[in-house]
């Protein structure tokens, strides 16, 4: 299963609590991807991985936005 969560226009850290929260009711393996147009989001988010074993599978950008795909652990 894949959800999308559109976090255009927050700012740092909200993107990443939006996605934590959305992540919650993903099963394992699922996907999240986030649209983003905050410039830390990126970063915010590889370390969002690394610190909980979320799988970071797509960090790019396209346009003003920054789509981020989360697999759930």
């Amino acid at each position: 299963m894949s959800e999308t969560l559109d976090a255009r226009g927050l700012k740092c850290p909200l993107p990443v609590l939006k996605a934590k929260k959305a992540l919650k009711p993903l099963a394992a393996g699922d996907t999240l991807t986030v649209i983003a147009t905050d410039p830390s989001a990126p970063k915010d988010f590889e370390e969002f991985c690394a610190a909980t074993g979320y799988g970071l599978v797509e960090n790019r950008a396209e346009g003003e936005d920054f789509i981020i795909i989360v697999r759930k652990a």
